[in-house]
């Protein structure tokens, strides 16, 4: 059966519904991980995609059989974390996120019961997660299906190509054009990321 946010962008928003019929199905999968998803999420910030897989593995092997998890990265010390390649800020980073989940402060397990907007609130007190990383979390980690994250640059440089925007374009400009796509942004967004691949 098909998801309804096919017929939905085809009556509301033809320009993406002709991307979405190039495409074909969205594949997007829920990443039952959570707390891996935040790490690799900080793990990643300004760095190359290379690099970042290295440390991520890295980081890995350090924590052990039992992966990478709030228990064995309160295991490790500061000088094991900067051997896998961790910056000394973002060894703070994982520092406050695992102690803020280990603590009970950052309910992970039972956050999906919140609001949209009160997720992001909550992720963005740990330090080196901001609104885009939030945002991130609602779609791959939750799957909530109405998430636009304007300040991603993929999906502004794709809204570029397809609705003729200027580079330098508010951010009210981007809201405007994904309005219509609600209440499933989150798959809008989704195709404007395949649309950079299908250029390539």
């Amino acid at each position: 059966m098909r998801h309804p946010y096919r017929r939905h962008f085809q009556k509301r928003d033809p320009v993406l519904h002709q991307v979405v019929r190039r495409v074909g199905a969205c594949s997007l999968r829920p990443d039952r991980d959570r707390f891996g998803m935040l790490v690799r999420s900080i793990v990643s910030q300004q760095i190359s995609t290379a690099a970042a897989r290295a440390i991520r593995e890295r980081l890995t092997k350090l924590a052990g059989s039992g992966g990478v998890s709030p228990e064995s990265l309160l295991r490790l010390t500061d000088e094991q974390l900067a051997s896998a390649g961790l910056s000394p800020q973002k060894r703070r980073y994982l520092r406050d996120l695992t102690e803020k989940v280990a603590g009970g402060e950052l309910r992970l397990a039972t956050i999906g019961r919140l609001s949209d907007e009160r997720i992001i609130e909550q992720l963005t007190q740990v330090h080196g997660i901001g609104r885009w990383t939030a945002q991130m979390f609602l779609m791959f980690a939750l799957r909530r299906e109405n998430v636009f994250p304007v300040d991603d640059l993929g999906v502004r440089n794709a809204m570029q190509a397809m609705y003729g925007l200027p580079a330098d374009a508010p951010r009210t400009a981007y809201h405007e054009i994904a309005a219509p796509w609600s209440p499933y942004a989150t798959y809008g967004s989704w195709y404007c990321w395949r649309f950079l691949e299908l250029r390539h």
